[in-house]
């Protein structure tokens, strides 16, 4: 009899061992989903977060200034990224156009002589406003990330 129950002990031993076990593994393979949830949430946010910096300007009614400040933003994120042009999709490259021309990656003075032509055509208008822009963004479907922005004139 004595034997039986030190065989019971042991069968009841091992169950909890694999119950116990059976928990550790369970609360691992929880915990790692939870995650990498969380870790995917967090890029997507970022993305969401670097896309509002170009996005804004899709609902407004840009001048040449808002040209320039998006064209410093791609110019930035293109230095960051040691990326050369043209905009694939495929990566995190950022062209920005004005009507045909992409200014994405010009100098300074590039930037001043482009403001200037916008300025020198205020003398046609009778108000004196800058001309004004639209702005369209496109989103690649491989980073989600804006890829292009385009000004047209209004």
């Amino acid at each position: 009899m004595e034997n039986a129950s030190k065989a019971l002990l042991i069968a009841a031993s091992m169950l909890i061992g694999i119950l116990i076990l059976s928990l550790v593994v369970y609360l691992f393979v929880s915990f790692g989903s939870t995650s990498a949830e969380i870790h995917k949430q967090n890029a997507a946010q970022q993305i969401a977060q670097f896309n509002s910096q170009f996005t804004l300007y899709e609902e407004k009614t840009c001048t040449i200034y808002d040209v320039i400040s998006v064209a410093s933003l791609a110019k930035e994120n293109n230095n960051y990224y040691e990326l050369n042009g043209p905009a694939t999709g495929k990566d995190n490259y950022i062209s920005v156009r004005l009507n045909t021309t992409a200014i994405e990656n010009k100098s300074i003075t590039d930037y001043d002589q482009i403001i200037n032509q916008d300025v020198a055509s205020i003398s046609g208008t009778q108000d004196g406003s800058l001309p004004q822009y639209k702005c369209q963004i496109k989103i690649s479907p491989t980073t989600e990330r804006v890829c292009q922005v385009t000004f047209t004139p209004k």
